[in-house]
């Protein structure tokens, strides 16, 4: 029989961290509301949460009731330092007190005795009744209650992260000392919220260095003599204190509850009162709370039961929750989860904006030391160019909770700009906070501000969150520009850059903004960035695969990606001028053939023109037309075109070279920035669903490599003098990921033994032993592996290989008889995909598939081949980003001269000091392939050379 269990909220504690947590959330007669939606969120996701609580049937919130205690007898001057409650927060205590009952909880609130020992009480009882007990409380002092039957629990983290039980573990790990020893340990440190004196000087950590020595606290006051120094004349001068300080922190576990009106036998959870609810959710304009109110009655179910709850408090969600809608991409469940810190602009009336413009050295100083005591800043950057390379600071906004920011105009160039404080000046009082470790921030793609600061000389440090990246890592499939992520998580409407600066030809640069408007468009950012964090952190830190995913991953490749940006690659810009002439040689002689194949001069880059020649003139066959009707000339049509023909042939060929031309020999020069003599890439990680990267200005990833010309084109990449390149890449890793996620017995043994996987699968499905296998039937059974694992049909493979469909369909059912494992995950990963809408990596990516359900057979087709592949390159990507941390950390470790300058899929790419090469030729493919452990080994292979090529 499945022991019950008993929940109870110290809801004192709630009630005054929620009131100062959340902004100044009122209704429109004026009353405050913003205690009233953090204890309404609150109680509602703890009862939902299973993981914490259990299912429990039992529980109470117990508030503190006004008056005088047992403890201001003992004691004149107990509490004496608080302030008298704020008019705001007493306001608020009625009607907490009645949503608490309407939300089925019983409520306690016994005079003369405080919450903490009521709760101590109730708890003490639930032990000798056999029953577990879980507290749900932010107050320290009800750790000493913990034992083997009893859990604490805090809703309300400070920074969002998900809630986890407290036992004597996670008591020993926060304090230092077991439960048992809490009542010593606050005996010693005192308890300032009460205004208890322990020992003066001492804090937490020789507290727990006492008791750890002396074993009690009675056992520190018989060594007090043994204590040297000013901290043993503060233990000493204490001595004759310390036994009332002990009986004051001490949780009482006996109280009286004859006169209480409930006992344990009667402290039933009950259903929520919807009627009840509906009412008070509308007289205190609780309007997300009653919106999902009406939304569950309507469904026949409550509003907070699963994925989302009603505070926005987030955990790992159900299938059901997170399922995409067939055929559309945008649509999830409703998603837009906030702690309950940050219930704000969805729930009620938002508060007023507070925006301030820094122009003086003091108001500047007012903010630095905000931002110095802060847990997280949000920080942005307002520039003059988005090339990260190039961009200037104009100004800096700050922000430390929603709603409330500051920015800084430092450099706004326009005739009658106000005074500003000087970029210099500004930049010189901030640089120890921005290269500062120890203070937290939080941005929007901070990787740029980094390049940014970088140009004015500063290396910022302490990066700890990015909303782009916790956007990315939840829903990779949607957009994740600030705009978007505010209209979508926070329901808000952010001014749009368009808005201050203009558009189109008349856009201005940021510098030209006039200080009024930019202010508020840069503070917004600043803030709506802190807000963003706090609904979409709590998400990630509630997964744990998503939190490895952003945590061990995203943010850290992002620092790599910086440094490899910065850094950039030489380029020979003599030999692609050399390239390009060459090119252009090549295709006025091309130009000449194909006018010969047509019968006529036309212009070779106009679909319109070449489709008369090809389809009217020519009358070659329509293979697909276009969403207007007309035949299409793109490159598939092409290709197929020129099996039998030879103008697409030449038409192929022509803007082959042609794109070569314009996109890199051309283009690479003029991309050189005159201060370093490189190119510089950016590499943008929240593009590909996958969790590849995408290179761009210039693109370094889609040069061609089957081509000569392509390749002569990683010529003109080069080490500097003295230094080689090194090109280290994963030998067949999308197979080697096939053969770990489908445990297919056949794949497992061919790579354990290092046998050639293709040589191997043709001898499996040709029949014929593994050193008879010929050439041909090697191809084959490359085409046939990397087909099937992009969901290749038997035409699709019968097209590629040039064989009749009957014969490529005998060689997929060979295949898949010899590696039934396949099949298997084939079958097992369309069926999970249609359930929860994505699939994942082996570290826990998840890939959406938002077409997977699609009515549209096509469509649907193409999700089901995209969920077979989508973990292979998903896992694929994963493993080259820890690749890249790894190595990076390993040279900036050891102190070495290598530089990673270039990462193209599967492939790194390394500047090496020539003394290092030897090194790093065993190092660099050693890292690769151990920054995981799959089923079967990764190998990872290096060249080296002049340049790209050489090394490739």
């Amino acid at each position: 029989m499945t022991r019950k269990t008993l929940l109870l909220v110290d809801g004192s504690s709630y009630l005054f961290r929620a009131f100062h947590a959340l902004p100044d959330l009122r209704n429109k007669a004026d009353e405050p509301t913003g205690a009233i939606h953090g204890i309404v969120g609150m109680l509602r996701r703890l009862r939902d949460d299973t993981r914490l609580t259990g299912g429990a049937e039992l529980g109470a919130v117990v508030f503190d009731a006004p008056g005088r205690t047992f403890r201001d007898d003992w004691y004149d001057q107990y509490k004496a330092n608080r302030t008298e409650t704020p008019d705001d927060l007493r306001r608020q205590i009625a009607p907490i007190h009645e949503l608490t009952v309407a939300l089925g909880w019983p409520l306690l609130v016994i005079p003369g005795i405080e919450a903490d020992d009521v709760i101590g009480t109730l708890a003490r009882q639930a032990r000798a009744a056999g029953l577990r007990t879980v507290i749900s409380t932010g107050d320290k002092d009800l750790a000493q209650l913990v034992d083997d039957e009893t859990v604490l629990v805090n809703t309300m983290t400070r920074d969002g992260s998900p809630p986890e039980p407290m036992d004597a573990d996670g008591v020993r790990a926060r304090f230092g000392v077991d439960p048992d020893r809490i009542i010593d340990f606050l005996s010693l440190t005192g308890d300032t919220v009460d205004n208890v004196p322990g020992v003066d000087k001492v804090g937490p950590k020789t507290a727990a260095k006492w008791i750890e020595q002396y074993g009690s606290l009675d056992g520190v006051i018989a060594h007090a003599a043994e204590v040297k120094g000013k901290v043993g004349e503060n233990l000493r001068a204490a001595l004759d204190w310390l036994p009332q300080a002990r009986r004051l922190v001490t949780v009482k576990t006996d109280c009286d509850t004859s006169g209480w009106p409930f006992t344990l036998d009667t402290m039933q959870l009950k259903p929520e009162d919807e009627t009840a609810l509906a009412a008070l959710f509308a007289r205190w304009e609780l309007r997300t709370f009653a919106r999902r109110l009406a939304s569950a009655a309507a469904a026949g179910g409550r509003s907070g039961a699963g994925g989302v709850d009603e505070a926005g408090g987030s955990r790992a969600p159900r299938l059901d929750d997170v399922r995409p809608a067939a055929g559309d991409q945008s649509a999830t469940a409703d998603d837009r989860g906030t702690d309950a810190a940050a219930e704000v602009a969805v729930a009620g009336p938002a508060p007023d904006k507070r925006y301030e413009t820094i122009t003086t050295d003091e108001a500047l100083d007012l903010w630095l030391a905000r931002i110095d005591a802060a847990e997280l800043t949000a920080f942005d950057t307002e520039t003059t160019s988005l090339d990260p390379m190039q961009a200037e600071i104009v100004g800096l906004s700050l922000a430390i909770e929603p709603f409330e920011a500051c920015y800084i105009p430092v450099a706004h160039r326009y005739t009658g700009a106000p005074d500003q404080l000087d970029r210099a000046h500004v930049l010189a009082r901030m640089k120890p906070w921005l290269e500062s470790e120890a203070h937290a921030k939080v941005g929007q793609n901070l990787k740029y501000d980094a390049h940014v600061l970088a140009n004015h000389g500063i290396d910022l440090a302490g990066i700890a969150h990015d909303t782009m990246l916790e956007s990315y890592v939840l829903e990779a499939h949607r957009t994740h520009g600030m705009d978007a992520l505010a209209a979508r998580h926070l329901d808000r409407q952010t001014i749009p850059f368009e808005a201050v600066a203009g558009k189109g030809a008349k856009q201005i640069t940021f510098d030209q903004v006039e200080v009024d408007r930019a202010s508020e468009y840069a503070a917004e950012d600043a803030e709506v960035t802190m807000h963003l964090h706090r609904v979409l952190w709590p998400r990630i830190a509630a997964d744990d695969k998503l939190k490895t995913i952003y945590l061990d991953i995203e943010m850290p490749v992002s620092r790599v990606l910086q440094a490899i940006e910065r850094h950039g690659v030489l380029i020979d810009a003599g030999k692609l001028q050399r390239q390009s002439d060459e090119i252009a040689n090549q295709l006025m002689a091309l130009e000449k053939q194909t006018y010969e194949a047509a019968g006529q001069p036309f212009n070779l880059g106009s679909p319109k023109q070449l489709g008369e020649i090809l389809f009217v003139q020519q009358k070659l066959p329509v293979v697909k037309k276009t969403a207007t009707g007309a035949p299409s000339t793109d490159e598939e049509v092409l290709e197929k075109l020129a099996l039998d023909f030879p103008l697409p042939k030449l038409i192929l060929q022509w803007r082959s070279l042609a794109k070569l031309k314009s996109t890199y020999t051309d283009k690479l020069p003029t991309m050189i920035q005159p201060a370093t003599g490189r190119v510089h890439t950016t590499y943008s990680q929240a593009v590909a669903v996958t969790g590849r990267l995408s290179s761009n200005e210039p693109n370094l990833q889609n040069i061609p490599v089957r081509t000569a010309e392509g390749r002569r084109i990683r010529e003109a990449f080069i080490a500097p003098s003295g230094h080689r390149l090194m090109s280290a890449d994963y030998s067949q890793i999308e197979l080697r990921i096939m053969a770990h996620i489908s445990q297919d017995a056949g794949l497992l043994d061919a790579f354990a033994k290092g046998l050639d996987v293709h040589r191997a699968t043709a001898a499996e499905v040709f029949g014929v032993p593994l050193d008879e296998v010929s050439s041909e039937q090697r191809r084959y059974a490359k085409v046939i592996n990397f087909g099937l694992i992009y969901g290749m049909s038997a035409f699709g493979l019968a097209a590629n290989l040039g064989i009749e469909r009957d014969a490529a369909k005998h060689y997929i059912e060979r295949y898949f008889a010899r590696y039934p494992g396949v099949a298997a995950y084939m079958e097992s990963t369309r069926v999970l995909a249609k359930q929860q809408g994505y699939v994942e990596t082996v570290f826990g990516r998840r890939l959406w598939l938002a077409e997977i359900n699609s009515p549209n057979g096509p469509r649907r087709q193409a999700a089901e081949r995209a969920a077979i592949n989508a973990p292979m390159q998903g896992t694929a990507a994963d493993l080259i980003k820890l690749a890249m941390i790894d190595i990076h950390r390993w040279l900036m470790g050891e102190g070495l001269g290598a530089r990673l300058v270039m990462q193209v899929h599967d492939e790194l790419v390394l500047e090496v000091p020539d003394a290092e090469v030897e090194r790093l030729r065993i190092e660099v493919p050693a890292r690769m392939a151990g920054v995981a452990q799959l089923a079967v080994p990764l190998l990872a292979e290096v060249g080296v050379g002049a340049n790209w090529e050489e090394a490739h």
